[in-house]
């Protein structure tokens, strides 16, 4: 499999005026590239919600907004799962054998079906009807295999075919829900269906040849070579990622489960403004990690170190745009946010908790990666057993105390502790790699 070659820039050059600026246009087509996609998705998504908020009934616009929180925990643990132990893997060696990506395939299915299965039972348990569930169900299990798709893709060296994925599902979202509204047909269970058909058109995109391989069922691979990979890496990089869900979303389940999908619609108005950050945040990784598992098999931490700094700029970016972007919707249109029988104030309030809380995961994340490829996954998992047990365990108390919105103080307190510990274990690699 062809290694990932990835532009260095170079900022110690303050000399060489010319040669900066044209790292710094590599450097901005290498993060365009990679966040095209996971912003124009999250475009969509904000259309879609928008377009949910005032043509559905609240508790649909609940239900929606429960969804975009279970399919993307079912996409990072794809990555735990399936990401992580690929990229450990190619880290050090170019060339994997066809065995073993075989046993990948197999495992990936299996899982595939799972998120289905996983994202049918949470949408009936919320009260979707269960032929909403069901097609949810589908639409879980193929953004599930389009998420295998993606990172592999990244990993070939192939960022353009997952970018067009992107923007395909984007496109067609879109078209779908304007044909609906058109057709005056708009309901829970039609945009379901757009959902699920998007995905599935989002597909051809990463080649039919990749696709054959991943759907073909073949002797090729086992299971049981799958089992030292989930010894040596899957179970504390999946760990990892359950934790992590844990600390970013226990309000979601729980406000969800306890009050209803209508009571999540609040806290979902808030969040939605900060999506953009959101998709950036879960789909860079599997760019950067692949690089930066290179450069430290390669003995090259200045370069990966680089690596970490130039994320830092891109998150701590996508981070101010949306800031602005949301400061100037409730400025000039809150109209496109708040609708009637919504509180203002606790809406603004809602917002800036969130706007909190996704500065200190992008503090966090670009160091969170790179320990992820330096093989850190046992000391991160123990890292998030302590933010995910501060996250559980406050929004539990805050939301029987005090309702949904003081809820969301469990979800800070928890980033605060994983993002304290993410900073206090990089600084403990850098001392013993010194």
């Amino acid at each position: 499999m062809a290694g990932t070659a990835l532009p260095r820039a170079n900022f110690a050059q303050p000399g060489r005026g010319a040669v900066r600026r044209a790292r710094l246009v590599h450097l901005a087509g290498r993060y365009s590239l990679s966040a095209i996609g996971p912003i124009a998705i999250s475009g969509a998504h904000f259309a879609a919600s928008l377009i949910f908020l005032h043509r559905l009934s609240p508790a649909d616009f609940g239900l929606f907004s429960f969804l975009l929180v279970v399919v993307p925990f079912c996409l990072s643990v794809s990555s735990g799962l399936l990401g992580a132990p690929l990229v450990s893997a190619i880290g050090k060696s170019e060339i994997l054998a066809e065995d073993r990506l075989a046993a990948f395939r197999k495992v990936n299915r299996v899982f595939c079906l799972g998120a289905g299965l996983v994202t049918a039972l949470s949408m009936w348990i919320s009260h979707a009807g269960w032929a909403p569930a069901l097609v949810l169900g589908g639409y879980g299990a193929v953004m599930a295999l389009r998420w295998f798709s993606r990172f592999n893709a990244y990993i070939a060296n192939h960022p353009r075919r997952a970018a067009a994925s992107d923007l395909v599902y984007c496109v067609s979202l879109l078209a779908g829900l304007a044909l609906l509204i058109a057709s005056g047909h708009l309901t829970l269970l039609s945009a379901s269906a757009v959902l699920l058909a998007c995905s599935v058109l989002s597909l051809p995109a990463f080649g039919w040849a990749f696709l054959r391989d991943q759907l073909r069922l073949s002797r090729q691979g086992s299971f049981a070579a799958y089992g030292p990979i989930w010894r040596d890496v899957t179970r504390w990089s999946l760990m990892g990622v359950v934790l992590s869900e844990m600390t970013a979303n226990a309000h979601a389940y729980f406000v969800t489960f306890i009050c209803g999908p209508k009571a999540f619609a609040l806290l979902a108005l808030g969040s939605l403004l900060m999506r953009p950050v959101f998709l950036v945040l879960q789909a860079l990784p599997d760019r950067e990690r692949a690089a930066m598992a290179r450069f430290i098999a390669n003995g090259d931490s200045k370069s990966a170190h680089r690596s970490v700094r130039e994320f830092r700029c891109a998150a701590g970016a996508v981070w101010l745009g949306t800031a602005a972007l949301s400061a100037a919707i409730l400025t000039w249109y809150p109209q496109l946010l708040i609708r009637k029988g919504f509180d203002t104030n606790a809406v603004l309030a809602v917002v800036a908790i969130w706007g909190l809380i996704v500065a200190m995961r992008a503090v966090r994340t670009p160091e969170a990666v790179f320990l992820q490829a330096a093989g850190e996954f046992n000391a991160l998992a123990r890292i998030g057993m302590k933010s995910s047990f501060t996250s559980l365990a406050g929004t539990l108390l805050l939301l029987l105390l005090f309702g949904p919105v003081v809820s969301l103080g469990g979800i800070l307190a928890g980033e605060l502790v994983m993002m304290l510990g993410v900073v206090s274990l990089m600084r403990s690699w850098k001392q013993a790699h010194a």
